[in-house]
């Protein structure tokens, strides 16, 4: 069985490869800035007051400010924090938002616990590993059946950071993982209205894994039989191919190649990953065109049919998206408005530019089809990109790009991630990535997370 091996690694003696490490100090530091940014520009509300509204012992900090609540309702707040602007980084192979319920529970726990900076960073390197593998075991499995692999996959990822965080043994731990299973979801309904409930999968997930490790320690059971079957969590989930061994393949090994923390992609642009490969061909093919937006009279995508799905809505308009979020589910809309902006930042999705004529014309002139043969096999946040815009002049002029920028062959360098940070973390920028550069370490939390307020505090300029 799955269940009992993963949870005896995740609380176990587990070595970190130094390329692993960095890769996670990375990400933490992306998902850090992700939330600053969520905070300064109170764009997870809903979530911040009602964790501090359930209160709690004062166990952990709600990111980007100095309220302490139970661990529990810090990561509910959190977990929407990080994944609030659609900025956080991206694991292809699950479709998985990694750092979103990982770095919420991590800090959650690690600071109820009074963790030092190292054993938090490892415990997140074991919550990468978790999210990432449940995750990619079967291959947009989750979404084909109408739920956020984040959310679904996060459940686990989040009570095994818990688990180890707390001290619990593998019985125990294997119980937390039994117990979070049947707390995975997290619906895709919001892809037709527009609703903030995607915002909130990574907090719920994360809220969840902690309460199920509590539930563990308190003697309820869990069926270790939950990553298996029967009725676990593929057999209900999920829909397809499951390839339920390769959540242990190479697990722990000593080659950082086998850890999939060193796999995911992180971000250039605050929109669904799923629509980053056809944005990059379709600014490569302007480029190679020497042409302006102004130019370009339609554009035509190949798109992979899973990214199509979800990007390429055909129950409602892609050209006139009904909010900001429904915008970054448009694949139409984004490239357009790639195209006329020369870049796609945090504020191209304010609600004042949703209705710019010149980005709805152009995006109401995009087609797509779906990409066939072998590269339709591949993971859709993994494909290629092509587009083809037809000038005004009567020119075709395609752009290609073997997969969306951030990740695999082409990962964000170090100049643009904390480029990226400091548009998102502002004026406090520079301290917060000392310390968490620091965070190895560092005997606690505590100047992480004073940090990240001081950063919070200064609003993001309309």
């Amino acid at each position: 069985m799955i269940a009992p091996d993963l949870a005896r690694w995740a609380v176990g003696d587990v070595v970190v490869p130094v390329a692993v490490r960095e890769a996670a100090l990375r990400h933490l530091l992306d998902g850090l800035g992700t939330a600053v940014a969520a905070a300064r520009a109170d764009a997870a509300g809903p979530a911040v007051e009602v964790a501090r509204g359930l209160g709690g012992p004062a166990e952990a900090t709600i990111l980007g400010g100095r309220d302490r609540v139970g661990a529990p309702a810090a990561a509910l707040a959190n977990g929407t924090l990080v994944h609030a602007l659609d900025f956080d980084d991206t694991h292809a192979g699950g479709l998985v938002h990694a750092t979103s319920v990982v770095l919420p529970a991590a800090l959650a726990v690690g600071e109820q616990v009074g963790a030092t900076g190292a054993e938090v960073l490892v415990a997140a390197v074991v919550g990468y590993e978790v999210a990432c593998r449940v995750a990619a075991a079967a291959p947009h499995g989750f979404h084909a059946r109408g739920l956020h692999a984040t959310m679904a996959a996060g459940v686990f990822s989040s009570a095994a950071i818990a688990a180890r965080l707390m001290g619990l043994d593998g019985a125990t731990a294997t119980h937390a993982l039994g117990i979070a299973g049947s707390q995975a979801g997290g619906l895709l309904a919001f892809l037709a209205t527009g609703a903030s409930t995607k915002q909130l999968h990574p907090g719920f997930a994360s809220q969840a894994g902690i309460t199920a490790a509590r539930l563990a320690a308190a003697g309820a059971t869990g069926p270790e039989t939950v990553l298996d079957g029967p009725h676990g969590l593929y057999d209900a989930l999920t829909t397809g191919v499951v390839e339920r061994t390769a959540i242990l393949a190479g697990l722990g090994g000593a080659d950082p190649t086998d850890w999939e923390t060193t796999r995911i992609g992180i971000k250039p642009w605050p929109t669904c990953q799923l629509a980053h490969a056809s944005m990059a061909a379709a600014g490569a093919a302007l480029s190679t065109a020497g042409a302006t937006a102004g130019d370009v009279v339609a554009v035509h995508a190949l798109v992979h049919p899973d990214s199509a799905s979800v990007v390429c809505p055909t129950d409602r308009d892609p050209a006139r998206p009904a909010s900001p979020y429904a915008a970054k589910f448009s694949l139409p809309w984004s490239v357009a408005a790639l195209l006329h902006d020369g870049t796609v930042g945090v504020d191209t999705y304010r609600d004042d530019q949703l209705a710019r004529p010149e980005v709805i014309a152009l995006a109401a002139a995009t087609t797509w089809e779906p990409t066939t043969g072998p590269a339709a096999g591949m993971a859709a946040a993994d494909a290629a990109g092509e587009v083809t815009l037809t000038l005004a002049d009567g020119r075709l002029v395609t752009g290609r790009v073997d997969r969306s920028p951030g990740g695999g062959a082409a990962p964000l360098s170090d100049a643009d991630l904390l480029a990226k940070f400091a548009g998102n973390a502002g004026p406090g920028s520079v301290p917060l990535v000392t310390a968490l550069r620091g965070l190895p370490d560092a005997p606690d939390l505590t100047d992480l997370i004073t940090c990240a307020a001081d950063a919070a505090a200064v609003p993001m300029e309309a």
